[in-house]
């Protein structure tokens, strides 16, 4: 199973509580990316084999993107990104899958490459 950085313990458990329950149902996950140098975004190669990595990650669990938009600047605030990513999933159960799915291992290495920092927010379904 991969390891996630910098997770959020009591949302993990609102997760798994939610996939545990008979409320369970989409979720909307919006990723803030910011890449490494080593990821070359947006035409580099490890971005695009970390894009490939998460596309088959996505198709094992049942999600899948629904937009993807390079940030152009932050006007707001101090966070810094490069790329933000809206995925839908049909369940948190499936979201919580992503972690044991087959290819989580190679999708986290790649991750772990190209990604310097991420922000996972929870949302709504979309």
């Amino acid at each position: 199973m991969a390891e996630l950085p910098s997770t959020n313990p009591e949302e993990i458990d609102t997760i798994k509580r939610m996939a545990q329950s008979s409320a369970d149902g989409p979720v909307f996950m919006l990723n803030l990316n910011k890449y490494s140098a080593e990821a070359g975004f947006p035409d580099g190669t490890t971005y695009r084999d970390c894009m490939s990595a998460l596309d088959t990650l996505l198709l094992e669990v049942g999600g899948r993107i629904l937009w993807r938009t390079t940030v152009l600047g932050h006007i707001v605030g101090a966070q810094s990104v490069d790329e933000a990513i809206g995925i839908w999933y049909p369940s948190h159960q499936s979201f919580l899958n992503l972690m044991s799915a087959p290819t989580s291992a190679e999708n986290m290495r790649l991750r772990m490459l190209a990604v310097e920092r991420a922000d996972l927010h929870r949302c709504r379904p979309y």
